[in-house]
């Protein structure tokens, strides 16, 4: 009966969008682009449906086609990849939506006629990354996920965006290289690769240590921390405004949450010590330096790529404040941990929404700078409207989902004694407000004499809008998403409720 209940939602979660790619190949763009709402729709009611048996049922593991590990492949969903799916699909719903107002004009051989295939097979893939237990099946989704995402950003057509699709790939392949590599030595080690039969077996020894700094490193270079972010500021701001915010939102989560899974459900707890700091550290520099680069550039999409960067910062501080030494009892991992995820969630929804308002500028006002910005507060009240919601949330200002991530960080930082931390959060939230502060004092000032708008779809403002009302949402209704976190924490559940 349990077999019953598992197989169709997490089945069909990640085989919808794999069908639309395929149809999508099949049909063309101009009847993909009519579909892709049907798709997208059907996805997030199946997601819906594995999110309804978490939180009914608890974690649940599936063998596909019967085969258990270590033979066959394993679906496993708790409350944290679960929450990981919901965030997807809903981000990408509204994005699906947003790119065919986007490409309304270019269902021929522009860009519009790539895009859907692409788009849909970068959905499946992290679908599938967030389903599967095995390390080796992480990589083949992190390179599905990976080479869409570069064919996507080469759709500009620009010399600027084939540059930057070509630095992305070659800096996404290393990465790969360096990941795979690591789960080469784990598997010579031990001879599985299924996680839950890993953590049975693995050791601290120097084959183990090898393989953590290689995977450690080609994960990072995906998740874009500083210093090995350079591919992502090029990338994000020369796309389409779609495949920016599908970028930022969604495909560096993958990697992050691959990055948590090795640290709490695989390696040994004395590892993860010493390089939990470092990561801090670089989160920390992460901060403060992509908040002072978004503060030099001209462009609205180069700033909020900057703050992409400084923003990613964030999820790296629960490192240093899971794993220093706690006292039994003590609350403050617990809060660490349900900051720096509930942040990455908070993120996807803003930056997706100044991604998608910075294209629906773009396509009004015919550029992105500073000065195009200038007497859209008055002409086009959507889209300002969806800039100020989501810059509430990169501030970290109540009653947004940032403020709610930012807040758990600043409380644990402060039970652990490690004021720095605090510093750090309060700088960068202060620098945040100064690099939002740049665009949104442009959108109220008076409009030029000269000003000439042209008339973008509507659409694009109001999808924008969405997603940054969804921003107040996961600030005003917190505990729905801790909820579901709580099922399958690496933390006692009522520990991890209490914490909150």
């Amino acid at each position: 009966m349990s077999g019953l209940l598992d197989i169709p939602w997490a089945a069909w979660c990640l085989l919808l969008p794999l069908f639309a790619a395929v149809a999508s190949l099949l049909t063309g763009p101009r009847l993909a682009s009519r579909l892709a709402p049907l798709f997208a729709l059907a996805t997030v009611l199946a997601t819906a449906g594995v999110v309804v048996r978490v939180l009914q049922s608890g974690p649940f593991r599936h063998a596909v086609g019967g085969w258990g590990a270590p033979l066959g492949i394993d679906f496993h969903v708790d409350g944290f990849s679960a929450l990981m799916l919901a965030m997807t699909a809903v981000v990408a719903a509204v994005i699906t939506v947003y790119a065919r107002a986007y490409f309304s004009n270019d269902h021929g051989s522009g860009s519009g006629a790539y895009f859907w295939p692409l788009w849909f097979f970068l959905w499946g893939g992290l679908h599938a990354l967030f389903l599967t237990a095995d390390i080796f099946n992480f990589y083949v989704t992190l390179e599905v996920v990976s080479l869409s995402a570069v064919a996507l950003v080469a759709l500009s057509g620009t010399p600027t965006g084939v540059v930057a699709s070509m630095r992305y790939l070659l800096t996404a392949l290393t990465g790969s290289l360096f990941y795979l590599l690591g789960v080469g030595l784990l598997y010579a080690q031990y001879g599985v690769l299924d996680m839950d039969l890993l953590r049975g077996v693995v050791e601290v020894n120097p084959a183990t240590w090898a393989a953590y700094v290689c995977i450690l490193l080609g994960l990072l270079i995906k998740t874009a921390l500083f210093p090995l972010h350079v591919w992502l500021p090029p990338a994000h701001s020369s796309a389409p405004a779609p495949v920016s915010a599908a970028l930022s939102a969604l495909v560096i989560k993958g990697s992050f949450y691959i990055l948590l899974r090795f640290h709490f459900d695989l390696l040994p707890h004395e590892m993860l010590v010493a390089s939990s700091v470092l990561l801090g550290a670089l989160g920390m520099t992460a901060v403060i330096w992509g908040s002072l680069q978004a503060l030099r550039q001209p462009r609205l999409k180069l700033i909020v790529a900057y703050s992409t960067v400084a923003q990613i910062g964030y999820l790296f501080l629960l490192f240093p404040l899971c794993f220093a030494l706690a006292e039994p009892g003590d609350l403050w991992p617990t809060k660490a941990w349900a900051g720096g995820i509930y942040h990455a969630l908070s993120h996807a929804f803003a930056k997706a929404s100044l991604f998608l308002a910075a294209g629906a500028v773009l396509q009004a006002a015919g550029g992105d700078t500073l000065v195009h910005l200038r007497g859209l507060g008055e002409r086009r009240p959507v889209i300002a409207t969806a800039l100020a919601l989501a810059s509430i949330s990169i501030m970290g200002l109540p009653p947004s989902g940032g403020f709610v991530g930012k807040w758990l960080l600043l409380v644990a930082a402060l039970h652990a004694g490690q004021w720095w931390w605090v510093v750090g959060i309060l700088l960068g939230g202060l620098l945040a407000a100064a690099y939002s502060f740049r665009f949104l004092r442009e959108l109220f000032r008076p409009a030029p004499e000269n000003l000439v708008l042209h008339e973008e779809p509507r659409m694009l403002g109001y999808t924008a809008l969405a997603l940054a009302l969804f921003t107040l949402l996961l600030g005003l209704a917190a505990l729905i998403p801790f909820n579901l976190l709580s099922q399958g924490a690496p933390f006692p559940p009522n520990a991890f409720l209490e914490a909150l």
